[in-house]
This record gives C-alpha cells, structure tokens and sequence, in this order.
C-alpha cells in the first residue's frame, strides 16, 4: 500500500503537466479586415475593389495583414493548394446575401468554412472565371440558385476540378 502510494505521488506531477498539454488552448481567430482601395489580389496583384463579384480574404497565423483575393474561387483554391502556406487562421468572403455583385461590400464577411455556395451559375467572378457565390444560409444560396442557375454546396464539398476549370 506504501508503494502505491507513493507512485501516485511522484506520478501526479507528470498526469497533471500531460493533461494540460492535451487540452485545446482558446485560439483567438482573428477578425475579418474591411476591404480598402489598398488591398491587392494575392495572385493577380490587382486593385480587389476593382473587380466584380464577392471577394475573399485569409489571414494567416504569421502575418497581421489579410492575404487578399479577387474571387471566392480563388480564395477557396488557396486553401487546397500544395505550394500555398497552411498555417491559416482565418478564411472570410464576401456575404452575397444583400449584397450587390458590381460592389459586394467592404465590411460584411462571413466564415468561409460555415458559408454555402452556388458554383455554375451564369455569374463570372473578377477574373472573369466561372465563381463560387458564397451566403450566409443555405436558404439564400438556393433562392440563388433558383434564379442564376448552378448547384449549392458547402464548404468543404466544393469540388477540386470545379477549383482548377479555366474560365469560359
């Protein structure tokens, strides 16, 4: 009995250091950054406000300023891409909700991975390739849907080829 108890005595230190390792620390995610005339595309560097369609932006854990993108498409591809970072701590597009497509806002973003998206509809995004038209409830997507033609998905079911198609 002596033994055992002093097992558990010179043992707790350790359980209690492990289980603290274990649990998840609260991570801050950082917030969406309003759209600026300064912001240029990650890829085309590009002025973003001047293109149509919804917009996205990903900050990442390393760097302050948001990583900035001229179509939803391109944000998305971003994120499945091999050769981009993957220390991504925030991914946000434009809630086309109440938005106008030739200005689809500079303050209301949406999380990406909770949003729902129409892709093939007859819109183009702005690089003039086919767009995932992103909301903020699936019931909007639909009604999209409905009247602009395409399919709704999730996040995480949009599909790679759809990604990597050239424009029309």
């Amino acid at each position: 009995m002596y033994k055992l108890s002093l097992l558990i005595i010179i043992a707790m230190p350790v359980i209690t250091f492990l289980a603290g390792c274990e649990k998840n620390q609260p991570f801050d995610v950082p917030p969406p950054q309003p759209l600026t005339r300064e912001a240029s595309g990650y890829y085309c560097l590009m002025t973003v406000v001047n293109h149509k369609g919804p917009k996205g932006q990903i900050i990442l854990d390393d760097k302050p300023q948001a990583l900035w993108f001229t179509s939803v498409r391109d944000t998305i591809a971003f994120t499945r891409s091999p050769e981009e970072p993957k220390n991504i701590a925030a991914i946000y597009v434009n809630d086309m909700s109440a938005a106008d497509w030739d200005n689809p806002g500079a303050d209301n973003w949406i999380d990406a991975k909770k949003a729902w998206y129409v892709l093939g509809s007859d819109r183009s995004g702005g690089m003039g390739a086919p767009e995932a038209v992103p909301f903020s409830t699936r019931e909007k997507a639909e009604s999209f849907a409905a009247s602009q033609g395409g399919k709704v998905y999730d996040f995480s079911s949009i599909p790679s080829a759809y990604l990597n198609s050239a424009a029309p």
